[in-house]
């Protein structure tokens, strides 16, 4: 059995599988059934690991195994298989989900809670920073310091970036708000992204600021979280991010936000060509 090696590797990342098991499905694949010994031979997967592999796929829904003697297996549809594998993702995510949930009251989390305010202590205030990479895990830390914050969100983004903080931190947005945090977005607003503004509008004061880029966060004067890179021209995964908790330039750049804040324009003035 010929596959290329390009396309093994992209069948691993899309169904989260190892390179003897994307081997042997593939090769079960080809023959529709066959015997762990045939597939062992075809897929070049060592006959000792060949059942462990069988069982794996079988257990995750990829393949069924024949009664009778000898043992064969029998695959399945692709498109069964998507289905099957999105069910599975969906039902692991939300055990792990309710587990993660039960934490919330349990013993662990103050023994985690307790070990983390110990070893606060002994870290210096210029060892609170830390590099980022990649645009979910930036987006990850932002939610987290929107969910801790007790006064104010100062954010200021790209148009396209008004857009992506609308899908991943409006539900942090909206539990803020009720918190009583003032929370101020200054973006370019155009034709793409004045729907999601006026939705955003409902939590924070949005105001435009067409052609000026940048992409920084403040939180209650004290945390500082900014971007090193233009989004429009770096993908996603190679994004950076730079988070700095300190209070004395924080607080600074806010200052000079709000100089810049009076002169732009709010969104009820806004009037973007169509």
């Amino acid at each position: 059995m010929i596959v290329k090696e390009e396309f093994l590797s992209r069948l691993r990342k899309i169904f989260d599988l190892n390179l003897y098991e994307v081997r042997v499905w593939t090769a079960l694949l080809s023959r529709g059934t066959s015997t762990a010994g045939e597939l062992s031979n075809i897929s070049d997967v060592p006959r000792s690991r060949t059942y462990d592999i069988l069982e794996s796929l079988e257990k995750r829904g990829f393949i069924v195994m024949k009664l009778g003697k000898p043992i064969k297996f029998i695959a399945l549809k692709p498109e069964e298989v998507i289905e099957r594998a999105k069910k599975n993702l969906i039902t692991d995510a939300h055990e792990k989900s309710k587990r993660l949930e039960k934490l919330k009251g349990d013993t662990v989390l103050e023994e985690l809670n307790s070990l983390f305010t110990e070893g606060i202590k002994y870290i210096e205030p210029s060892d609170l920073s830390g590099s980022l990479r990649g645009r979910q895990n930036m987006y990850n830390h932002l939610d987290m310091m929107v969910r801790e914050a007790s006064k104010t969100v100062t954010i200021v983004t790209t148009a396209d970036g008004l857009n992506r903080k609308m899908e991943a931190l409006m539900p942090s947005f909206i539990k803020a708000k009720k918190r009583g945090v003032v929370i101020r977005m200054a973006a370019e607003v155009n034709a793409n992204n004045i729907r999601v503004a006026k939705e955003l509008d409902k939590v924070a004061e949005v105001k435009d600021v067409e052609g000026f880029k940048a992409r920084f966060a403040i939180v209650d004067g004290e945390q500082l979280m900014f971007m090193l890179l233009d989004d429009g021209q770096v993908h996603p995964t190679y994004d950076v991010g730079v988070w700095i908790s300190t209070p004395f330039f924080a607080a600074a750049m806010e200052k000079m936000f709000e100089l810049a804040w009076k002169n732009f324009t709010p969104l009820s003035k806004v009037r973007v060509k169509k």
